[in-house]
């Protein structure tokens, strides 16, 4: 494969830009409440497709293998039956794997869910049935969110914020408004993504500079200290082995991006997921490319 060392052409860059500028807007009540919110119903979703009307947030639970969809509709496990949407409707802005069955999400509360507007940092340790407001609640709708060993980091379109423990916050010096961002799992470096290029912090967000040469990325997610994958607009899946020095293409996927999820899988292989506007593409062979997921 050919090393990456220059920016995707015009035409890739004026889509990308088209992109990461387009905001997705939602709709949403003032709540009062902050109690932890009950599971929903559990129904499968049929017909193919996705689960919801647009996908924010992908995961694979490092506790099953499943891949978890946060969408405005609530989030989705895919299980042997396909999507099946687990716990309340909740819509889920931001959405970011803490570890086994854990996540952290943003948004706005849905029918029926009794939380404030926006939602603020909230935290599941069930793997999605439940959910436990923790900070920011009627403050914040994050849309960029990511975790670590290290805590959290998170944008709400003000300010880009980290906190150890997800309740108390401390800004940090960002030199771009970030599309998308993942942080590596020690929560030493931050990548992330810009129409301008993406930029990298390896002092947990301290300093920040541009990466040289990098491609136009959309969307980027942390296998390991080292191995982060992005996608750029146009569907070039690139890999970087050294922390988001240098880049290189591995596959490409058709559709444009919205959300990534990255795992180390048997012998020591990347399985990567790419969520699309049409379809959730699944792969532990980058060199084989990627196939729809349609089960867990």
């Amino acid at each position: 494969m050919k090393r990456a060392r220059q920016r995707t052409t015009a035409a890739a860059s004026a889509l990308g830009v088209a992109l990461l500028v387009a905001a997705c807007t939602t709709g949403g009540t003032t709540q009062d409440g902050a109690g932890t919110q009950p599971a929903g119903t559990g129904a499968a979703v049929t017909g193919g497709g996705l689960p919801g009307s647009h996908v924010h947030g992908v995961a694979i639970d490092p506790q099953d293998d499943r891949v978890y969809l946060a969408t405005h509709e609530g989030l989705f496990r895919y299980d042997d039956a396909g999507p099946t949407q687990v716990g309340p409707v909740i819509d889920l802005m931001g959405f970011t794997l803490a570890g086994p069955g854990h996540f952290y999400a943003s948004g706005h509360p849905g029918p029926g869910t009794d939380l404030p507007n926006p939602v603020g940092l909230i935290e599941s340790t069930d793997g999605g049935e439940t959910w436990t407001p923790l900070s920011r609640q009627g403050e914040s709708d994050f849309h960029a969110l990511t975790a670590s060993a290290a805590g959290v980091v998170a944008f709400d379109g003000a300010a880009l914020q980290a906190s150890d423990d997800g309740t108390a916050w401390r800004d940090l010096p960002a030199p771009v408004a970030p599309y998308a961002m993942d942080v590596s799992p020690d929560g030493s470096t931050i990548v992330v993504t810009h129409q301008d290029g993406p930029v990298r912090s390896t002092d947990a967000g301290a300093t920040w500079e541009p990466i040289a040469d990098a491609p136009l990325l959309q969307i980027v997610d942390w296998a390991d200290d080292l191995t982060v994958v992005g996608v750029t607009p146009d569907g070039s899946v690139q890999v970087s082995d050294d922390a988001g020095t240098t880049w290189q293409e591995a596959a490409r996927v058709d559709g444009a991006p919205h959300a990534l999820a990255v795992r180390r899988g048997t012998g020591d292989a990347l399985r990567v997921v790419v969520v699309t506007e049409e379809a959730v593409l699944d792969s532990t062979d980058l060199s084989a490319g990627f196939a729809p997921l349609t089960r867990g």
